[in-house]
This record gives structure tokens, C-alpha cells and sequence, in this order.
């Protein structure tokens, strides 16, 4: 009798599991996938160019909030969960409701879903999203790159679009970005990579996108999405933990995961943080995973034209998964209308329309920032309705791209830009030395 199952996801995660371990598998019947945390991915079809001999209609996508009916429409006996950068608590009660509707739950973990590299890979993976990844993953480049390597980097998935379309993508260029029809999420994700030189893959079937970076790098680098962990095998795996959200690597799933397999933990932002929640990370990196090597980082931030800060009423734009399911609630933006002497932070929320409305009432605790959220045309509409309504005297754009090349301001406008700085020893370059002599 095949298993009957139901994958819980988030477009990401849910469809590597699938497509590794599920696809061809002919003793599991996939029955749907349910999604949530991202806009208008639940009605959707997984598609059968995808999904394989064994599913050629397909497999529909439903709203996580008919997870229960589903169980006992289809009679799922099994339902896997697939996505990121919840509480342990959220997992356990996602688990009570599946078991008591009478089907098993499971967690895949690495041996299952992890694809072996033909070439040297580094995984960069953290326990929150906006602990520091996209800096450290761009400071492993840069030193990687000073060794002669030629590198392929490869993110965690973002397909928000046409699946079939976004199978395997490559991107090396801005016109790349326009040809795919990249969210404002994806282009915060590739942008940084472009600008640095270094070509950036991702897409849905993340073996055929592997096969295709290795013909052309010597070093594949996997720049992680949320906290979750590497869909490929690492020679080297690098933990980026947060203190300002101190506690959250025992916390959170599968942060505990990604510490407990790391070579090298990097406790990031230590020149914002309180000691005292340095030292609580340090030693909970240290219970949980002592053979670690520990990296203490800063990422300092730079404005582009501070004067346009200083004693104006200011609107900042953050990175919208760092506010939204990543739960903090400030970012580089705010920081720096601190720092450079803004005058107030002017509350978005009186100004909001439609689908950021819908952001602030899903999470309430955002506060007077406005997250720059943008995974599809619609909410890239309104969040330009929104800015353009909102009374300030400038913008402070906090998030990893110029949103200049996608939104206009009707007031002056500054970027603030932050990278990785190690302090004092050891540091990546000693790690490499120490892990990977050969590299």
C-alpha cells in the first residue's frame, strides 16, 4: 500500500523535499502541498513538468488552513513538514493537529534531502532570517575569490512565479533579473551577488541547478534562505547567530539544526548587542555544539548622504521577511535614522493600502517601519501607493537594494549598505586555513 502523504510548505523547502525524495518514489502518493508565510503561492498547481512520470496532472497547492480537511477528505496518513524559521512550539502544535486528525508527522532531515557536490561546498545558514547571511556569504566570497577560486553561488529558493519557468535559473547580470521577473524579494537576494561580480543560481530543482553551476566554478557557495539548512552536502558549514535575538538558536526550527552541524559559528552584530546576550549566544552555541570554531563579526553600517537624515522626519524601509516571519523589529534603516539624527520616524501605518494592510495585521508588531514587501506585481503596486502616501521628508532605505530601481520617491532618498567585519581571531580566512587547507 503506498503512503499517502501531504507536504506543509512554503514554496522553497517543501519542493526540494519533494523533488528528491518524493518524485520518483513509488511507494508515497503526494496528495498536495499546503503553503503559507508567502502571498499567493496556495491555489497554485505544483506542475507535472515538475512533478514527474508519477504525477502528470500535477499537484495542487492549497492554504495551509485546510491542512485538516484535507487529512480526512484524501485520508493522508502521512503529512511532512517542509519549511522554515518557526518556533519549536510552532512545530510541536502543527504536530498536534496533524496527529490528532490521525495521521503521522515527520521531519526530513539531512541524510534524505542533502545533494552531494561533485566540487568543494560552502554553506552559509543561520537561525533567523536577518542574522547575517548575505554579508557573510559575501565576505566568504571575497575571500575565496582573492585565492583565484571562480565561485557559483546558489540560494535557497524564492520560486514565487511560473515554476516551470524558474526550474533552473541563472543569474549574472540586472537584465537577468528583469528577464525572470524577479520580486523585490528575489532582487535583494541577487542584487548584492551581481554587484560583487559573483554569478547567483536558484530556481525549484536544485540538482539540475547544482549540475549546471559546477561545469563552471571551482567552489559552489550555498547562501541559505531563513534559518533553514543546506539542501546540499557542505565540506563547510558556516552558522551565522543573532544576539539581538538572543535564545532564538534553541528556539527555533531548525535552527538547532544548523548550529549542532556547523564548523564555524558566527556571532554577527556584536557591536549593537548587549554583552550580556553575547555572552548567552556564545555559551549556547557552546553547549549545544563545542567542537565549533566561533567568529565574533560586526556588520557597521554606511550611509550613502547622511545629511538627507539628519533632523528630518523620515520614513524607513526595511527587508520585509527580516520584520515579518523573521519576528525583528528594526533593521539597518533604523539604526542609522538613530544614528544620523533623524528627527521622528514617521509611522507608515495610517497610509497603508491593501496587501501591506494585510502585512501589518498579520504581524502587528513591525511597528513604525514599513517593510519592503514585494512578491509579486500587486504588493510592488502597493507598496508604492503606500510610500507615496506617506507625509515625511526623506527615505532611508534599509534593505539590501536600491529600491530606487523599483519605486520612486517624491522626497530625497538614502541607502544604508552594511558588509562583515570579523573581530579580532579567529576569523574566515583562519577557519578556511584550519577546515579546508586544500581550498
Amino acid at each position: 500500500m503506498k503512503r499517502r502523504v501531504i507536504i506543509m510548505g512554503a514554496a522553497g523547502r517543501d519542493f526540494h523535499n519533494f523533488n528528491v525524495y518524493f518524485r520518483d518514489n513509488a511507494d508515497f502518493d503526494v496528495l498536495a502541498f499546503t503553503a503559507t508565510q508567502i502571498p499567493d503561492i496556495a491555489g497554485r498547481t505544483y506542475p507535472p513538468e515538475l512533478a514527474g512520470k508519477l504525477y502528470p496532472q500535477g499537484i495542487p497547492i492549497h492554504p495551509e488552513s485546510e491542512l485538516l480537511p484535507l487529512i480526512r477528505d484524501k485520508k493522508a496518513d502521512l503529512v511532512v513538514f517542509s519549511y522554515s524559521d518557526v518556533s519549536n512550539q510552532y512545530v510541536m502544535e502543527r504536530s498536534a493537529d496533524v496527529n490528532a486528525a490521525g495521521a503521522n508527522f515527520m521531519l526530513m532531515g539531512p541524510v534524505a534531502t542533502m545533494v552531494k557536490s561533485t566540487k568543494p561546498l560552502i554553506s552559509i545558514t543561520a537561525v533567523r532570517t536577518g542574522s547575517g547571511k548575505s554579508q557573510t556569504t559575501r565576505r566568504v566570497c571575497d575571500i575565496l575569490k582573492a585565492k583565484g577560486k571562480k565561485l557559483a553561488v546558489i540560494r535557497h529558493p524564492m520560486p514565487y512565479g511560473d515554476l516551470v519557468a524558474q526550474e533552473v535559473q541563472r543569474f549574472e547580470t540586472y537584465a537577468d533579473l528583469d528577464k525572470h521577473h524577479c520580486t523585490i524579494e528575489e532582487r535583494e537576494e541577487y542584487e548584492p551577488h551581481i554587484d560583487n561580480g559573483t554569478i547567483v543560481s536558484a530556481g525549484v530543482d536544485y540538482t539540475k541547478i547544482l549540475r549546471a553551476a559546477e561545469k563552471e566554478a571551482d567552489v559552489i557557495i550555498w547562501d541559505g534562505g531563513n534559518n533553514d539548512f543546506s539542501f546540499y552536502k557542505p565540506d563547510l558549514s558556516i552558522v551565522v547567530v543573532d544576539p539581538h535575538r538572543a535564545g532564538h538558536e534553541l528556539l527555533y526550527y531548525p535552527s538547532g539544526v544548523n548550529v549542532r552541524m556547523a564548523n564555524v559559528i558566527v556571532i554577527n552584530k556584536v557591536d549593537t548587542a548587549s554583552l550580556e546576550d553575547i555572552h548567552f549566544v556564545r555559551e549556547n552555541v557552546h553547549n549545544l555544539n563545542p567542537q565549533a570554531i566561533v567568529i565574533e563579526a560586526a556588520s557597521p553600517i554606511q550611509v550613502d548622504d547622511p545629511s538627507i537624515i539628519r533632523d528630518k522626519r523620515v520614513l524607513v524601509i526595511e527587508d520585509g521577511p527580516t520584520l515579518t516571519h523573521g519576528g525583528m523589529e528594526y533593521g539597518a534603516g533604523v539604526i542609522a535614522a538613530q544614528r544620523f539624527g533623524a528627527a521622528e520616524l514617521v509611522d507608515p501605518r495610517p497610509y497603508t493600502v491593501d496587501s501591506i494592510s494585510a502585512t501589518f495585521h498579520k504581524y502587528p508588531d513591525i511597528g513604525q517601519l514599513l517593510p519592503a514587501m514585494g512578491y509579486g506585481e500587486k504588493q510592488v503596486r502597493d507598496l508604492q501607493k503606500t510610500v507615496d502616501k506617506v507625509d515625511c521628508d526623506a527615505v532611508i532605505i534599509g534593505t539590501p537594494i536600491d529600491l530606487g530601481r523599483l519605486l520612486k520617491f517624491k522626497v530625497p532618498a538614502t541607502r544604508v549598505r552594511y558588509e562583515l567585519q570579523e573581530i579580532g581571531q579567529p576569523d574566515l580566512e583562519r577557519a578556511f586555513a584550519t577546515l579546508l587547507p586544500k581550498l
